[in-house]
């Protein structure tokens, strides 16, 4: 049962992480990181084709993994996070959730900034003996 239910789950993260492909307003990677988790515990064979598919080396592998994002890329998925951040600030005319949001945003800027820019940090070799 519980095995079904992974397996179910990982299908509906992995249909919504393809739709955030072509909508701006889906997030891609979360859904599949979630789809990668849940059928990492659930069926190997699917997990295995999945960390083997040009989607996962695409959105997950290269962008956050070996932080290969273009500055293209940066630009789209910060402009993403304004729009989210932005629609509630236009929804809902509140200066103290407009003031969090709008600190929330420049946090995330800031830290996925350092994110992107920090070096990857290679394992030491152990001397020869």
């Amino acid at each position: 049962m519980k095995k079904i239910l992974y397996i179910s789950l990982g299908c509906l993260a992995f249909g919504l992480g393809t739709l955030g492909i072509f909508l701006p307003i889906l997030p891609t990677t979360i859904f599949y990181i979630l789809t990668a988790f849940f059928w990492m515990r659930s069926s190997e064979y699917l997990y295995t084709k999945f960390i083997e598919s040009t989607y996962y080396q695409k959105y997950i592998q290269a962008s956050i993994l070996e932080k290969k994002i273009t500055p293209l890329g940066r630009v789209k998925l910060f402009s993403t996070l304004f729009v989210i951040f932005a629609i509630p600030c236009v929804i809902v005319r509140n200066p103290i959730m407009t003031t969090t949001l709008a600190i929330i945003f420049l946090i995330h800027l800031v830290g996925l900034n350092l994110y992107f820019n920090r070096k990857k940090v290679t394992p030491l070799k152990e001397p020869n003996e």
